[in-house]
């Protein structure tokens, strides 16, 4: 899969056992019916208790960990490398180009936050295994990878934060969890992800695709939000923050499954949860054969309604964080809606045509965007 960077964050975010609510409501309720569609005739299975609180805990503790009061993230800030002022302005650099090269319109929000953090972020893309150890499972190098790859590449990571860099990407990371309370829980994570990838191609549900989703993508909400910055004027926890980066995550790599169907479907992987293709009579022989029926578009359908369903979730919270932040975090959550909204314009036929978002949109998205940046909490 692609893994796209997603940065976000919400107020305060809840459920209840009954079908997804207004904003208003969600506030007060418990988080457990993210995970399913809003009620209709097929209702999706959500996840179980115990996996959300799974989950809740990994959050929680990235929280508790991720903070300039906890002693273990001292311990790591004191062990900054030194660098030649040129080299390591030239390893940010290099994340800034890959930045600007591969999210294109992410980078451009990115040029109004502040030069320590534009180069936060820009490390965190070019280094955080969000685009190398993809390349390792969907690159070239696919063919071989193994455990001992994906072992070698968490000693690298714990060398990164000891302040041992193996290249100028590594040193542009190992620079900035010296300047930034991250913690490597979010970072092995998203390795753990990988791994995923390495054992499976198939998801017999969606607590599985869910579990998946958090490793590949709602691990960069989560190691993103020290560097964003909570705004002061915030009246909501961190946690529920957090949650909300999570969230915004979650939803960023639900679009990407929904608009990469027929490129997965290529290389004999469907990240679509088994047991709701099973409810509307489809099989991956109808994902395969790249025909789109009308039972293909009811099922594409409810698998947009629960997408969609996150980013309303996820989208407050885009304004709990920094006033210099936010605006990357628009442009990401409101551009992303609209690769949902070109699966709908084309007829919902993801098994051979790519949705994407025309240049004239992003455009027009843009000042929209800014605009909604610049709402306070």
């Amino acid at each position: 899969m692609c893994i796209t960077l997603s940065l976000s964050s919400k107020p305060c975010i809840g459920v209840c056992n009954g079908s997804l609510q207004s904003p208003k409501s969600m506030v007060t309720t418990a988080r457990t019916e993210v995970i399913t569609a809003p009620k209709r005739p097929n209702t999706f299975p959500g996840l179980t208790k115990q996996g959300i609180s799974d989950i809740d805990l990994r959050v929680q503790e990235v929280v508790r960990r991720q903070s300039w009061t906890n002693s273990l993230v001292g311990e790591v800030n004191c062990r900054k490398p030194r660098f030649e002022p040129m080299f390591i302005d030239d390893a940010y650099d290099k994340c800034r180009n890959i930045c600007a090269e591969y999210a294109k319109t992410f980078y451009l929000g990115t040029l109004l936050m502040t030069k320590e953090r534009q180069k936060a972020i820009w490390a965190i893309y070019g280094n955080n295994e969000t685009l190398r150890t993809d390349e390792l499972v969907d690159g070239p190098n696919a063919e071989y990878m193994s455990p001992a790859v994906l072992e070698r590449w968490e000693e690298r990571l714990q060398d990164i934060f000891e302040g041992r860099p193996y290249d100028m990407l590594d040193a542009a990371l190992s620079d900035t969890v010296c300047n930034f309370p991250l913690d490597t829980k979010p970072f092995r994570d998203m390795i753990e992800g990988m791994r995923m990838d390495t054992r499976k191609s198939r998801y017999e549900s969606f607590q599985e695709l869910y579990l998946y989703c958090y490793y590949v993508a709602g691990t960069v909400g989560l190691m993103s939000v020290p560097v964003m910055g909570i705004a002061p004027e915030s009246s909501v926890s961190a946690y529920t923050i957090y949650n909300a980066a999570l969230y915004l995550g979650i939803g960023n790599q639900l679009t990407n499954i929904l608009r990469d169907v027929g490129e997965d479907a290529l290389r004999g992987r469907v990240y679509l949860p088994q047991d709701e293709l099973a409810q509307f009579g489809l099989t991956d022989k109808d994902v395969f054969s790249r025909k789109v029926t009308d039972a293909w578009r009811d099922f594409m359908k409810e698998q947009i309604i629960r997408a969609r369903s996150f980013f309303n979730l996820a989208e407050e919270g885009a304004s709990q964080l920094d006033k210099d932040s936010r605006w990357p975090v628009w442009s990401s959550l409101m551009l992303y809606r609209k690769i949902l909204d070109a699966i709908e314009d084309n007829d919902y036929d993801n098994l051979t045509k790519r949705a994407y978002v025309g240049r004239t949109k992003k455009l027009l998205t843009l000042p929209l965007a800014y605009t909604r940046a610049l709402s306070k909490p």
